[in-house]
Formats: structure tokens, sequence, C-alpha cells
């Protein structure tokens, strides 16, 4: 019985050993076909993340960012310097052997040059290996900032602020792209985190820890961009509020100058009215006119001069300085300026005057119609000059304000004279009565200019308190005088200073007419005698008649 019971537990434990065994292995089984399973959903996982890792790397392509370069530059540096180490511990080994074969010595040599060849591109990466965004990270500089002084300096300090402004908008966008870049590594760092998870090989781990020292460098980097921005914000609001402040207090300067110009300007525009209301005379008018306007313009000068002048002395010690050089470089339009103030405040010429000026071998009589601050201008009329010499009339002559130091400048109507001398020339044989023609002569000129007489001589009675007046005979004046073909009579007589040809051409006709209704008086003139005489005939020498 009990060997029965035996055999029984014997054939039981062979038969749960066989089924246990059966049983492991199909555990075995299904346990790699899991394996299998897990390691081709890694693998799918691995090249879902690849692709999303591809999208994200195409995605910073595309932003061509100065970070990446910025940090790729700084790689390469490290590189080079890495590679410069190892040459020269390589060139020392070298050196340092004695017995170098062949191929040594070309290592060596190649080696030296190679070395030469990254000592120079680490001189142009220099600085790139220890601070790669040194650069980026720092705000645009700040210029020495304008003083807004006058109106012009309004729009520098519009401009400036516009300036500062764009930069810092520009070092903002940075700060924006380089968050952007933060983001997109995070991204790749968490992406290559879970590759690393499933990855058995680990052939990612070495790009996770790359990217994660990126990451450090972005991020010190944006920590301290975003801490120098504050900064840099601040000191900007703070430039921009004064450079605002010197804008508005010029605004308001410059609006109380104009009301003090608007002022002055209204203030002279009156006092003309009142000189035109009360100053019937148009050459004092005109003169009253221009000097208002001058006084106008001057004090409107010294108004911006001494509002927009800080230091009036030390302009004053400049323009010292710069004087002589302007004196030369300008010396024609400061005499002609000298030359206005003597014009216009000596008085020896007006506008309406009659003058004759000599200029460049030309003589010119005619009317002032303008003087200006560097010239006259005058109006050339009909004269005994243009019938004479020139022989044109009616053009506009300019003279320089200068020339009343440097020229001879005649005036035909100085202060209240309005007439000049004129005289007209005949001559009659010497068997003319020449006393009864100096009486027709005498009568008539006295008969024509008897009403320029009179006027003169209430002119000259005026000029007595301005000026010492030795002869002031206003009568008409007849001269005689002995000439080669008779004698000459010369009658001077007063005329209008504007009108000397419509006399001379009346009293000429007038004496020529007296003259010849006279017997006893013959115009004399140029003249010639032929005396022809008729010639004696002449026997010639040795002419003889011989009788046969």
């Amino acid at each position: 019985m009990k060997k029965i019971f035996f055999y029984l537990l014997l054939t039981s434990s062979l038969i749960f050993a066989e089924s246990l065994k059966a049983a492991q292995k199909v555990s075995a089984e299904e346990l790699e076909l899991a394996r299998v399973t897990q390691e081709n959903i890694n693998i799918e996982k691995i090249a879902l993340y690849l692709s999303e890792l591809k999208s994200i790397e195409e995605k910073i392509a595309k932003k061509d960012s100065v970070w990446i370069k910025s940090y790729a530059s700084y790689l390469t540096s490290l590189e080079v310097r890495e590679s410069l180490e190892e040459i020269i511990k390589r060139i020392e080994h070298l050196q340092k052997k004695r017995d170098k074969n062949l191929s040594e010595m070309d290592e060596l040599s190649a080696l030296v040059a190679r070395e030469k060849i990254l000592e120079s591109q680490i001189e142009k990466l220099k600085k790139k290996d220890s601070s790669p965004f040194s650069t980026l990270l720092t705000p645009p500089n700040i210029d020495e900032i304008p003083s807004v002084t006058n109106p012009f300096d309004i729009f520098v300090g519009i401009s400036h602020i516009k300036t500062l402004d764009k930069g810092f908008s520009d070092y903002i966008l940075k700060k924006n792209e380089l968050a952007e870049i933060i983001s997109l590594l995070k991204s790749e760092i968490n992406i290559y985190s879970h590759i690393e998870a499933i990855d058995i090989e680990h052939k990612y781990k070495e790009k996770l820890e790359t990217k994660t020292k990126q990451l450090e460098r972005f991020e010190s980097a944006l920590d301290t961009m975003k801490v120098t921005a504050d900064v840099y914000e601040k000191r900007l609001d703070i430039i921009e509020i004064n450079i605002d402040k010197d804008i508005e207090s010029q605004i308001v300067k410059l609006v109380k100058i104009t009301v003090i110009v608007l002022v002055v300007f209204v203030f002279f525009f009156l006092v003309k009215l009142f000189v035109k209301k009360y100053i019937t005379d148009n050459e004092r008018f005109y003169m009253a006119n221009k000097v208002i306007t001058f006084a106008n313009f001057t004090l409107i000068i010294l108004i911006l001069f001494f509002s927009y002048i800080e230091n009036v002395s030390y302009l004053v010690t400049i323009l010292g300085f710069a004087s002589a050089g302007i004196a030369i470089a300008m010396k024609d339009w400061f005499m002609s300026i000298l030359g206005w103030l003597v014009i216009v405040f000596g008085g020896s010429i007006h506008v309406g005057d009659r003058i004759r000026v000599d200029m460049d071998g030309m003589t010119y009589v005619g009317d002032v119609m303008d003087i200006s601050l560097l010239r006259m201008t005058i109006l050339e009329d009909i004269t005994l000059t243009t019938v004479l010499e020139n022989r044109r009339a009616g053009r506009i002559i300019f003279i320089p304000n200068n020339y009343v130091f440097t020229r001879m400048i005649a005036n035909y109507t100085h202060s209240s004279l309005k007439t000049v001398w004129d005289g007209v020339d005949i001559t009659i044989t010497y068997d003319s009565n020449h006393k009864k023609a100096i009486h027709l002569a005498k009568e008539i000129t006295k008969k024509f200019s008897k009403g320029y007489t009179d006027i003169t001589r209430k002119q000259l009675n005026k000029l007595r308190s301005n000026y010492s007046l030795k002869n002031s005979n206003v009568e008409p004046r007849i001269f005689s005088f002995i000439e080669t073909n008779g004698i000459k009579i010369s009658s001077w007589y007063l005329t209008n200073a504007y009108a000397t040809l419509t006399l001379r051409s009346v009293i000429s006709t007038e004496i020529v007419d007296a003259f010849l209704a006279e017997d006893d008086i013959t115009i004399a003139y140029p003249t010639q005698m032929l005396h022809l005489e008729q010639s004696a005939k002449k026997t010639p020498p040795f002419a003889t008649e011989e009788v046969v």
C-alpha cells in the first residue's frame, strides 16, 4: 500500500514538474514577444519624437536668429581653442623628442603652421568663448543728450527721442526673440528627455546635455536682458522727461517771442499809418518809411538775439576774433552798409534826387528811385550827358553805396534846391554889334528863366542857416569871349534840374531868331574861303623863233 502511494506521489511530482517546465517555457516566449513589441513601440515613439525635433529645428532655422549664430560662433571658438591646445601639446612633445624621423619633422612643420592659423582665428573670435552674447546683451549706447535751447533744437530733441525709442524697441525685440528660442529649446530638451527614457542605447544623451548647456546659456542671457531692459527703460524715461520739459519750455518761450514780435510789427505798422497821414511830401515819407522799417527789423533782431544768446560776452569775444577775417572777406558789403548810414543819416542824397555818378569810365545821370542797405537804384533820364556821351537813356543803374567814399557823385537837387545853372553858347562875327547881342541874350534868358530865378532865390535863403553862401546871385549871367572865328556869347541861367534840355532848346532857338532878325548881328560859324588865281603864261627857256 505504501509502495503504491509512493509511486503515485512520484508520478504526480513528475507530472507537475513537466507542467511547470512547460509553463515556464510559455512565459519566456511571452516575455520575449512583449519585449520585442515594446522595442517596436519605442522605435515608433522615437521616430515621432525625431520628427517633432526636426519641425522645431526647422522653426529655429527659419528665424535666422543672431542668438543662434552668436552661440554657434561661441562653440566654434571653444573648438578652435581646444584644437589649439592639443596641437601645442603635440608640438611640445615633438620638440622634446631628440631623434625625429622625416615624417615627424614634416608633422612638426605642419603643426606649427596650423598653430599660427588657429591663433589668428582665435584673435578674430576673441571674447566669444567667455561671453558669447556680450554685444547682444548690451543695450544701445545713449549719445550725449542734446540741450534744447532754441526752436531749431526742438526738432533735434524730438529726433533724439525717436532714436532712443527705436533702439529700445529693437532691444526688446531681441529679448522677445531670445524668449521664443528658449521656449523652442525647452521643447527640444523635453523631447530629448522622453527619447532618453525609452532609448536603450542612449544615443541622444550627449545631444541632451549639449541642448541643456545651450538652454542654460540662453536663460542666463535672458535674465540679464530683463534686468538690463528694466534699468535702461527707466533711464530712457528720465531722459525723455527732461527733453520733453526743455521742448515745452522752448515752445512757451517761442510763443511769447512771437507775441512780442507781432506787437512790434503792429506798433510800427500803426506808426507808418500815422506818418503816411501827416507827412504829405513823398520824399520825406519814403525816408521815414525806410527808417521805420529799419528800426522795426533791427528791434526784432535784437529781441531774437538777446532771447536765444545765453552768453553774450562769449559771442562778442568770438565775433571780435572773427571780425578781422570777416571784414576782409566782406569788405565791400561793410563799406556799402557804412555808405548807407552816411547817405541816410548824413542826408547827402535822398530818394527823388537827381545825381550824376562817374563809374568805370562812364557818366550816368538819373533820378534816385531807391536807397537800400547795399546800393542805390537810379533811373537814367534824357540829359545833356546822355545826348553828348552815352546816347542811351531809360536804363536802371545800380550804384553801390560804397561809391560815396571812392567815386564822384554830384547831386543836382540836394536839400531844397531843385534848380541848376545851364548855359547856351553862340558865336557872332567880329563886325557884329556885340553889345546889342549881349543885351538880347540877357533879355531872352531873363524872360524864360524868371520863374526858376525866383524859386532859387527862396531856396538859397533857406540854405543860409546850414551853409555858408558867399555868392547868391541868381540872375542870368552873360559872358563874352574872343574866339578864333568870332565873339562867343555865353548865356547862363537857372533852370529846372529835371528838365534842363527843354529850356535850353527854347532859349537857343529864341536867341538864334533874335540875332537873325538884326541887320548888324551876324552869327559866325566855321567857314572856308577858296581863292582862285589864273597863272601867267610863261615862255619855255631857249625857245626862239629863227627867221630863215
